[in-house]
């Protein structure tokens, strides 16, 4: 039967604390619970004066950053709204039914001219990994990594194109060293100093919007400009370090940087895991001689459909060449500049050879296999994929780094961002990850009043 009720208890006046209101469960009292925020004062008591009017609560400011960041709210003037009303995030932040909310710019204001040219942040999000640390909790003899695309705030119609000069990479120093001690080995001379520093230029599109961001292009549908959240998990889903980038970035250029942050402020793991994108003789090399295992995954052949693959021709280590289906040698000619060995067949023997139309287009019928002077590594990470223990690492990658990313766009906005610049996507990247860090602590230690 349905009924209908006629007392509005609107007006209704009762004496009640606003610690009786907030549900017991409530993940801000989880949060709470589970850190000390007063860590903060020192971190920021630097950055104010001695002199002039009190300022606002400093952790104040911050907590008010992770209500936005936990609860996945869409901008800071948003979140304002919900704190006057919201009467558990006015627990969390210490104030009353009556008090006073800060004006939403507040945050802004100080970031600007306080925070911006600082590592707080980073300094926060590593505060709650120590936290996470010495409650036991962090597994992170297995590291994850992965990147996931964030949408600017640009018009993706709104370019200017221009020529830039190519980034230059973590390894290229090292490169360019060995590269040139293979030459002397086969008896080349080396490439002189110049050769390297000569500038390699690319055509770019640069948004006029935010200039910082990266066009990047997934697909014809899927054109726009965005920055590349790089990010290491352990294998339980904490995140350990990340890293913001353009768009346009590739991943692989990122990982050492990345793994040698975990290194400096986490620990050196055991195995890294990483998707197919991070298959570069460059990283199997970083990672093998640091003793870190490799775990990748298989990669196709990029061999034209109806042409031998590369693994046909056997690679005779003790001689230094290639031998071919046929029989036949493939000699080493020369270590090009980016650090590749060719291997050359002679053509007057190819020229008659059953099998030269599945061998080569070239029109005087010689082969040419390039093989990286850091192949065998690659080699190694191809090895140690068919290990069980590989094979369990690797199969973990989707429920942590993947499971992170999923939960940061679908619960704390991070599909899409409303500031412009790599400094304040990095902010928007550790405040992300230190919420989702912070939430799963307080989730996982919270000890129920009804179990106590």
């Amino acid at each position: 039967m349905m009924s209908r009720s006629n007392n509005l208890d609107r007006e209704q006046l009762e004496m009640i604390t606003l610690d009786q209101v907030v549900p017991q469960e409530h993940l801000v009292r989880k949060l709470e619970a589970a850190i000390d925020f007063s860590f903060i004062y020192p971190l920021v008591e630097n950055l104010y004066s001695t002199l002039g009017r009190p300022s606002i609560d400093p952790v104040v400011l911050i907590k008010m950053t992770f209500i936005q960041y936990v609860f996945g709210i869409r901008s800071m003037r948003q979140t304002i709204k919900e704190i006057e009303t919201n009467v558990a995030y006015r627990w969390f932040l210490g104030f009353g039914f009556h008090t006073d909310v800060p004006h939403f710019s507040t945050f802004g204001k100080n970031y600007e001219r306080r925070f911006k040219d600082t590592d707080l942040f980073e300094q926060i999000f590593y505060r709650i990994l120590k936290e996470i640390t010495d409650k036991d909790l962090l597994s992170a003899d297995h590291v994850f990594i992965d990147s996931t695309h964030v949408k600017a705030s640009a018009n993706k119609r709104k370019f200017e194109k221009k020529v830039v000069r190519k980034e230059a990479r973590a390894y290229e120093a090292k490169l360019q060293e060995e590269l040139n001690q293979d030459r002397i080995d086969h008896g080349k001379k080396p490439f002189p100093t110049d050769k390297f520093e000569k500038e390699k230029m690319k055509e770019i599109k640069e948004s006029t919007t935010d200039p910082e961001s990266g066009y990047y292009v997934k697909d014809e549908r899927t054109k726009q400009f965005a920055y590349s959240f790089h990010a290491a998990t352990d294998r339980r889903g904490f995140v350990l370090g990340s890293i913001v980038t353009p768009g346009n970035t590739h991943d692989s250029h990122i990982l050492q940087p990345l793994v040698e942050s975990i290194m400096d402020k986490v620990k050196k793991p055991i195995a890294v895991a990483a998707d197919a994108a991070y298959k570069t003789p460059a990283i199997c090399n970083f990672l093998i001689e640091n003793g870190i295992t490799p775990a990748l995954p298989y990669t196709r052949p990029k061999t034209k459909e109806g042409f031998m693959r590369k693994h046909e021709y056997v690679y005779d280590e003790h001689f230094d060449c290639y031998i071919c289906p046929q029989g036949e040698t493939l000699t080493y000619t020369t270590t090009t500049k980016e650090g590749y060995r060719q291997y050359k067949s002679n053509p007057l023997k190819c020229v008659n050879c059953p099998l030269l139309e599945q061998c080569t287009q070239s029109q005087n019928h010689q082969k040419l296999i390039q093989r990286h002077i850091w192949e065998g590594y690659v080699e190694e990470a191809d090895h140690l994929r068919h290990t069980e223990e590989v094979k369990e690492i690797y199969a973990r990658r989707k429920e942590s780094i993947e499971r992170v990313f999923a939960d940061a766009k679908e619960k704390h906005g991070m599909r899409w961002t409303t500031l412009r610049g790599i400094k304040k996507l990095s902010m928007q990247a550790m405040l992300t990850f230190a919420a989702m860090n912070l939430k799963k602590l307080a989730n996982w230690t919270w000890v129920s009043p009804k179990l106590a």
